[in-house]
């Protein structure tokens, strides 16, 4: 494909999203006219809308609705940042130790594929039903995979980079800082989006724990009494939400890694 191609396709990329998304609301709007299904299993997306419109006014349960998105969000970047701290500079270290990978490996592979609805009866053990558990099942979310993303970064980092830099007498930390991080950081930016997404779709999970407010308890509790067009709006809002994070990762990469991919 040529320049000229590549740049008229990157042009029309986000027309052709629009597009999408708009012919994905008309057949909803048509489905729900001609009554495909019951208002009840597939409400109507101006039913949706003026459901939203009503909560931002009255909020739900007796919380405005800013505040459900608030408090769900602040979870999950609280979470996420923990999550960045600690995976982050243990995934480097078992990539760049394989005997610290040996002994830590077997408990991450098993640890990150384990549905983490099976934690929360442990998780109320050990920490209670208050805001640290919840936090806490998003950061084991999100952990292993960014653990497991550094480890692979930092592995496939050019040993040729490593000889060459110890021959001019770099120092263990030196050779970190200009020569592993900066090869290593692309790989770990697209798993951190990765690992995001995962820690994101575990928020309802979260908040099935005693919680009485943020979207995933809204849409839990709403499911309870039937409010379908409750638990659209809540199912829209966690994903224009997570939609948004995402492109904060991605921006940040950009802004962080501005050589990614120009290698």
């Amino acid at each position: 494909m040529s320049t000229a191609s590549v740049a008229r396709s990157a042009r029309l990329g986000p027309l052709i999203s629009i597009a999408s998304v708009a012919a994905f609301v008309l057949l909803w709007y048509e489905a729900a006219r001609l009554g495909w299904a019951s208002s009840l299993i597939l409400p109507a997306p101006g039913e949706v809308l003026d459901t939203a419109l009503q909560m931002l006014n009255d909020g739900y349960r007796h919380v405005p609705l800013w505040q459900h998105v608030a408090i769900s969000l602040g979870r999950a970047l609280a979470a996420f940042a923990a999550a960045l701290v600690v995976g982050i500079p243990l995934g480097l270290a078992m990539g760049l130790s394989p005997i610290l990978s040996s002994i830590l490996d077997p408990f991450v592979q098993f640890l990150r594929p384990l549905p983490k609805l099976a934690l929360i009866p442990l998780v109320i053990v050990w920490l209670g039903i208050g805001e640290s558990s919840k936090i806490f099942l998003i950061f084991v979310s999100t952990l292993f995979s960014v653990i497991v993303g550094a480890a692979a970064a930092a592995g496939s980092v050019k040993v040729g980079r490593l000889r060459l830099a110890r021959a001019f007498g770099a120092t263990r930390r030196q050779q970190l800082w200009y020569f592993v991080l900066p090869s290593a950081l692309p790989e770990i930016f697209t798993s951190v989006r990765l690992a995001f997404g995962v820690g994101w779709t575990t928020l309802i999970a979260a908040e099935m724990v005693a919680a009485d407010s943020g979207m995933g308890w809204m849409v839990i509790n709403a499911s309870s009494y039937m409010r379908t067009d409750i638990v659209m709006l809540g199912i829209l809002l966690l994903g224009v939400t997570g939609y948004l994070l995402d492109l904060a990762v991605v921006g940040l990469q950009r802004a962080v890694v501005p050589w990614a991919g120009r290698e």
